[in-house]
């Protein structure tokens, strides 16, 4: 399908509006991406599949970024059928407009665009976007974002010689098509077929290092299901970043990496010259799926050699010792200058506890997963549309319980009630056998507990209240609980979801509506005036021109 010119026209004129704004005020500098998504052959485990490519390319191009930086991203969809792209990790300051989750955003048209303005406002650090809508995510469409620290902010680690995107996750043979059937149908997904290294499958991947030089890998698990585990034949992994924070660098012979999650690590090129394994496999599952890459030192002949070095598979505990082990580098800066620990989140009083459960089961026959026993539903209405413009009986703020009701499992559009300024406290209760993984559209929080069993108030004793991760992302182990701080500050309505792709299409998600009275735009930003607007909402307007 043809691009549309008179977008592409409409998009050099914000260009150029915006250089000349930004030249007269001294505003952020400005990033201008021009994304075209379509169909496409891919054949990542050996058969032919309809992937999802963004100006041709599986994975998708990198977003490439420096704090405060303003992205200005067109994306024209020449699917066949509505599509949306979100921004993992990425906070959207005062701005849920633009999540690019239907619970915020109307999905665009085939054949039609929809520019993001985002601006990865006081961040740093290691995330990735993907399509939100229809289980897309089974046939690409992501890929990684970095932002780097501005260059007078200092990093606690010497600039590396090449800094990598490393996408993995689980992957089916079929199309996506087929998956989502399959789940419309009231079933659950069979297992995946295999694991891809950035959209290759075995021995399809490769990097290059020369030898004596550090470089700095960003890892991030972009899969539908699995935890996986991340390793280099005879090579250490330095931990220095998680999600936008700078962590204690602690040295790692394999890294667990969640669903959802991203790593950075530096890796040197400190072995014989030859060729080394790269592998990544499934934790917890039976059977084990593991990949392979090639680590190749430049100018070295020799072929990789011996067995593929073995990993962790089913201890839960090993994984809990790593996560634990992971902790916030308090003197090192953030995106700003003051030292990350200048913030004693631990010192604060928690003005509410929300007690989160997962639960699994069938309504009307089908296999539906939910929280508190509500399984998510979505409304006719993008929810943060409904609520701007005051649209009754779309969605009802407290919807679904602040705590787990132990009853079976129904359908509505769930919707947590929380005030802006407020500091709080979410524990993810984990009944099930497997393992979760929960993330937070909008925000970065306090990890500050996890152990087995059921959380109890008297489970706070064992908190970290002194250094704890902050991220985006967290997993919950099984018979296990997980327990984040969380500040409040930004106001909007946010996606709070497993990060178990059919979990999530099947109920395992909510949205977390951040209130404030005040319509400030310190507070919140007013709608885009490029806004699309659907369900309810259409034929109001957005802002004028």
């Amino acid at each position: 399908m043809p691009l549309n010119l008179g977008a592409i026209s409409a998009l050099l004129c914000l260009s150029l509006s915006a250089t000349l704004f930004a030249a007269v005020t001294a505003e952020d500098p400005y990033r201008f991406f021009q994304w075209n998504v379509t169909y496409g052959d891919i054949y990542p485990l050996g058969v032919r599949q309809r992937g999802i490519l963004i100006n041709g390319q599986f994975p998708g191009p990198d977003i490439n970024s420096v704090t405060n930086d303003n992205l200005i991203i067109n994306v024209f969809n020449s699917l066949d059928e509505p599509f949306l792209l979100s921004w993992n990790g990425i906070q959207q300051r005062h701005n849920s407009f633009q999540d690019g989750v239907y619970g915020t955003t109307c999905p665009i048209p085939p054949g039609r665009n929809l520019t993001y303005i985002l601006q990865v406002k006081d961040q740093i650090g290691s995330f990735y976007y993907f399509p939100s809508l229809a289980f897309h995510k089974a046939a690409g469409g992501f890929g990684g974002i970095r932002i780097l620290s501005r260059p007078r902010i200092p990093v606690p680690f010497p600039d590396p010689s090449g800094d990598y995107t490393v996408l993995i996750g689980d992957w089916y043979k079929s199309n996506h098509t087929t998956l989502k059937a399959h789940l419309d149908g009231g079933k659950k997904l069979p297992f995946p077929d295999g694991i891809l290294i950035n959209g290759r499958g075995p021995n399809q991947f490769s990097l290059t290092f020369e030898q004596g030089k550090t470089y700095r890998l960003r890892i991030s698990n972009v899969g539908l299901q699995h935890s996986l585990n991340f390793r280099i034949q005879n090579h250490k992994m330095k931990l220095v970043e998680v999600e936008g924070t700078h962590t204690l660098q602690t040295t790692y012979s394999s890294l667990d990496v969640h669903v959802g999650q991203s790593y950075s690590v530096l890796v040197t090129a400190d072995q014989p010259g030859h060729d080394y394994y790269i592998v990544v496999s499934s934790r917890f599952s039976t059977p084990i799926l593991t990949t392979t890459g090639i680590l190749h030192y430049s100018g070295a002949g020799g072929q990789v050699s011996g067995p593929i070095p073995g990993g962790p598979t089913i201890q839960i505990d090993w994984s809990l010792n790593q996560a634990r082990s992971i902790r916030t580098n308090l003197t090192a800066s953030g995106p700003r200058p003051n030292p990350q620990g200048s913030y004693h989140y631990g010192l604060i009083n928690l003005t509410k506890t929300y007690i989160l459960a997962s639960a699994a089961g069938q309504v009307n026959g089908k296999q539906r997963y939910g929280i508190n026993s509500v399984s998510f539903v979505p409304a006719d209405t993008p929810l943060k549309l409904a609520d701007y413009y005051k649209i009754s009986e779309v969605f009802r703020v407290g919807s679904v319980s602040d705590r787990p009701t132990g009853g079976n499992l129904y359908l509505d559009t769930s919707v947590l009630g929380a005030d802006y300024r407020t500091f709080v406290e979410i524990v993810f209760q984990n009944d099930e056998d497997i393992v979760q993984s929960y993330h937070l559209d909008g925000y970065q929080f306090f990890v500050v507990g996890m152990d087995g069993g059921k959380w109890t108030p008297a489970s706070r004793n064992g908190y970290n209240l002194r250094d704890a991760v902050a991220r985006s992302t967290t997993q919950v182990y099984p018979g296990s609980w997980t327990a984040i701080y969380l500040s409040l500050d930004n106001v909007g309505m946010w996606n709070l979801r497993t990060e178990f792709w059919a979990r999530q299409y099947l109920g395992q998600q909510l949205y977390l509506r951040v209130y404030t009275a005040s319509t400030s735009i310190r507070d919140e930003y007013p709608i885009p005036r490029n806004a699309r607007l659907c369900g309810r909402a259409s034929g109001r307007r957005t802002r004028p021109l």
